[in-house]
C-alpha cells in the first residue's frame, strides 16, 4: 500500500485515508486501539487485536482444552479455601 501524507487538526484530530480504512474494515463511529511502539504509531481495530491475542494464546493451549473450564475450575477451587 502506499504512503499517505496527512495533517493533524488543531484538535489533535488524524484523517485516515479511506483506503486504509477499507483495507483495515474500519467503519465510521467505531473504536480504534492506538498503541506507540518505538516513537511509531500502530493504529488496530479491536477485532485485530483480538485476533492477535486469540492467535498467541492458541500456541499455548491445546485444542481440546477450554480456557473457560479452566478458569471456572480454578474459581471453585479458590472459593472451596475462602
Amino acid at each position: 500500500m502506499h504512503e499517505y501524507r496527512t495533517t493533524i487538526n488543531e484538535n489533535g484530530r488524524l484523517s485516515i485515508p479511506a483506503a486504509y480504512r477499507r483495507a483495515l474494515d474500519i467503519k465510521p463511529g467505531e473504536e480504534v486501539i492506538l498503541r506507540l511502539e518505538e516513537n511509531e504509531l500502530h493504529i488496530s481495530t479491536i477485532r485485530q487485536s483480538l485476533k492477535r491475542a486469540r492467535k498467541l494464546v492458541k500456541q499455548y493451549v491445546r485444542a481440546d482444552e477450554s480456557l473457560a473450564d479452566h478458569l471456572i475450575n480454578d474459581r471453585r477451587k479458590e472459593a472451596l479455601h475462602e
